[in-house]
């Protein structure tokens, strides 16, 4: 079967299992830069029974020194390989996953951006969009991904139960996220006086497009923080981090911040665990 082939069955297989069309588009992405490597490399289309540890080894490397990925770039990359080579071998398309033999690429670990809650009252001062200040607060008071935040309806926004339903947010699956007794009047305020009357069904939304979108949110946050004249880079996504991070700074469970955050494992909250040095050195002085 040629590679071409076998990555459109791939794809196909990850539609039937109800992946976002952000995961999806990320691995075709991924497989089709790969396939015309091949192509180029070999001067023809490649088979997928061909494919060796050494293409992926030399694809990964051409990576690094043609198209300057970094290696968390890299490293997505590899694990695009394995899952595609993953599905082929369950299939029974190859006899063994050759992406198996490929050695991990090594990433440096960075220590997560996170703003204090300070820092937060600030930036939300700093915005002069109403709208954009009140998902901003959301996404802080609720540690909600900036997608299931723009996406969030009418429907889902229960102030009355004070809970905010996300529906098939990361990984399909839907959780329950309370609204904070400092947030409810917030969106109260918002739903009574602000909202404009149209006929979009999402939550925020604007009289002239009836939706907002993550890159306008972000643009808007950029703004904010030159306008406050600090050096590090603010995201929706920083927001979420953030959040996190001052739950474990309050001593919240770490299970408890995991369901909130709708994390698949325990592994991946754990990273909001960082201390900086003085909070490690009151701990080991409570000994």
């Amino acid at each position: 079967m040629l590679l071409k082939d076998a990555i459109h069955k791939f794809l196909h297989y990850l539609t039937s299992l109800e992946r976002s069309e952000q995961t999806t588009s990320g691995y075709e992405k991924d497989l089709k830069l790969f396939s015309r490597f091949l192509e180029k490399k070999y001067n023809c289309s490649p088979y997928l029974e061909e494919v060796s540890a050494a293409d992926i080894e030399d694809y990964l490397l051409w990576l690094k020194e043609e198209r300057n990925y970094a290696p968390a770039s890299r490293a997505r990359n590899l694990y695009t390989l394995r899952s595609f080579f993953a599905y082929a071998y369950k299939k029974e398309l190859v006899a063994r996953n050759v992406a198996l033999s490929v050695e991990n690429i090594k990433t440096q670990q960075k220590e997560r951006v996170y703003l204090t809650e300070e820092e937060v009252q600030q930036l939300v001062g700093a915005i002069d969009h109403d709208l954009i200040r009140l998902v901003v607060q959301v996404l802080y008071l609720t540690g909600l991904r900036i997608s299931e935040c723009l996406d969030l309806t009418l429907d889902t926004v229960d102030l009355e139960r004070k809970v905010i339903r996300v529906v098939a947010g990361k990984g399909n699956k839907d959780r329950n996220i309370p609204i904070s007794d400092k947030l409810l009047p917030l969106l109260r305020h918002y739903v009574e006086h602000d909202r404009p009357y149209t006929d979009s069904d999402l939550f925020f939304c604007t009289k002239k497009t009836g939706k907002l979108s993550p890159v306008y949110v972000n643009r808007v946050l950029a703004d904010a923080v030159e306008k406050l004249g600090w050096k590090k880079k603010v995201t929706a996504h920083i927001l979420r981090h953030s959040f996190a991070s001052q739950l474990v700074k309050k001593e919240v469970n770490l299970v408890q911040i995991q369901k909130l955050l709708g994390h698949s494992s325990l592994k991946v909250t754990s990273i909001y665990t960082h201390s900086n040095l003085e909070q490690l050195s009151e701990a080991v002085n409570v000994l």
